[in-house]
């Protein structure tokens, strides 16, 4: 997945003056839009057949791929990218209406895109993703980013410098080790109950887990993805059983849960704490009764 990213580089547009420059009659560029062959988004201006309809809507509007909608191609974790983020320039003519809800950024950027790109840099996809989203959500995005080798250290201290003072706390709750964005987010609900967390933990016999929590909960993160077989279904539990084998409880709460409705994983991960230490009391408390027993 790094490999995919490192390699991969943000889709440029091409203008008709420079297609006809190149051999490109306006006879042929008809028939290839035509044909499916070639998108003309706007006028004057052409894209690959085969790009995506963000692209599209973002070259339509005159501007590139921001924020979030700029980050989902790197396969970098954004918590919602349901609207298209279009960067635009101080000067760009009103927008036409569309059928989805488009946020719109102007602000400068930071690192320069080739004048032909279809989306701004990562690094400034990044600071306005932060920005845009949820801190929960910013830092499960920032997690993934350094996950994938899409920001290195360097790369991070620029973009705290970038971002306002109030944004630092962000920057104390990273941790690269986070595999995916629920994973994250999982993570950020355990600090918030005060647990004794270890991350991506090797257990023998069972293999590697996303949590192990207060020495005894394993936690995993599901999702549709790597669980929805049967065959996969079947190894979690053979996994959950080899584990409950060793003194191990596991709660595998869903990627959706983990995403909308984090109050409700939330409160199911503090009932089984708060169970576990409950009992863990009691059984002190019986001890203490009972008193030193006789030889």
């Amino acid at each position: 997945m790094i490999e995919a990213l490192t390699l991969h580089r943000p889709v440029q547009f091409r203008r008709r003056d420079e297609m006809l420059q190149h051999g490109w009659t306006t006879r042929a560029l008809t028939a290839a839009v035509g044909a499916g062959a070639l998108i003309r988004p706007r006028r004057g201006v052409y894209l690959p057949g085969e790009v995506s309809s963000d692209i599209v809507d973002a070259c339509r509007h005159g501007g590139r791929l921001a924020c979030v909608s700029a980050l989902v191609p790197y396969g970098i974790f954004v918590l919602d990218s349901s609207s298209l983020h279009v960067h635009l320039a101080p000067n760009a003519a009103r927008l036409r209406t569309m059928s989805r809800p488009v946020r719109r950024h102007w602000g400068r950027l930071r690192r320069e895109p080739h004048p032909s790109s279809t989306s701004v840099e990562v690094f400034d996809a990044l600071l306005q993703a932060v920005r845009c989203q949820p801190p929960r959500a910013a830092v499960a995005t920032l997690d993934s980013a350094l996950y994938r080798g899409a920001l290195s250290p360097d790369d991070l201290d620029e973009l705290f410098r970038a971002l306002p003072r109030r944004y630092r706390v962000i920057r104390r709750l990273l941790d690269p080790r986070s595999e995916s964005g629920p994973e994250t987010l999982v993570r950020l609900i355990l600090r918030s109950l005060g647990a004794h967390v270890e991350v991506q933990v090797r257990i023998r016999g069972v293999g590697r887990v996303d949590f192990v929590v207060d020495g005894w909960l394993i936690i995993e993160c599901d999702s549709e993805a790597h669980h929805a077989s049967w065959e996969a279904q079947r190894r979690d539990r053979r996994r959950d059983q080899a584990a409950a084998q060793q003194g191990f409880a596991t709660y595998r709460p869903i990627a959706e849960d983990i995403m909308w409705h984090a109050d409700d994983v939330r409160a199911a991960i503090g009932g089984l704490l708060g169970s576990h230490r409950r009992a863990t009391s009691r059984s002190q408390e019986n001890q203490r009764h009972r008193g030193p027993q006789s030889a």
